[in-house]
């Protein structure tokens, strides 16, 4: 039986894990999730992407990719092991920084506009002229 006062799992670090390598873009260890049905991630996957390195996820329905990017983004708890966004765990707010997400179903907030969505995106990822780039979107798409 779990405690519900059991401290939560540490991730691991450089100096107690070799394979972890923090400046990797994007880095697993023994990640898996399992929803019990015989779906999700069922491999535990060790996976390393560079930074500039492009990916493809290729694979049939229930293989596995929306819940890959859904614990590489923080978004869901891993059965087993660890994910990690430029050495920062997935989900923490160093790991959500360097992060860009959109899933399927994306979430927008129903209380700003196109253009203060626009500015939410560009302050989280600190981008500088995010004002002029807002603009040219919105006249790009007529909105």
């Amino acid at each position: 039986m779990t405690s519900a006062f059991a401290l939560p799992k540490q991730p691991p670090t450089p100096a107690n894990e070799p394979r972890l390598k923090p400046d990797a873009a994007l880095q697993t260890l023994d990640l898996s999730k399992d929803y019990g049905d015989g779906m999700g991630l069922m491999t535990e996957l060790d996976l390393v992407i560079g930074t500039g390195e492009l990916v493809m996820l290729v694979g049939p329905n229930g293989a596995g990719k929306s819940t890959f990017l859904g614990l590489a983004a923080g978004m869901l708890e891993p059965t087993n092991g660890w994910a990690f966004i430029a050495g920062s765990p997935a989900g923490t707010v160093h790991a959500r920084a360097a992060l860009s997400y959109l899933p399927d179903n994306p979430v927008l907030y129903d209380d700003l506009s196109l253009g203060e969505h626009i500015e939410y995106i560009a302050r989280l990822h600190k981008t500088v002229d995010w004002q002029d780039y807002a603009d040219d979107l919105v006249d790009m798409f007529g909105l």
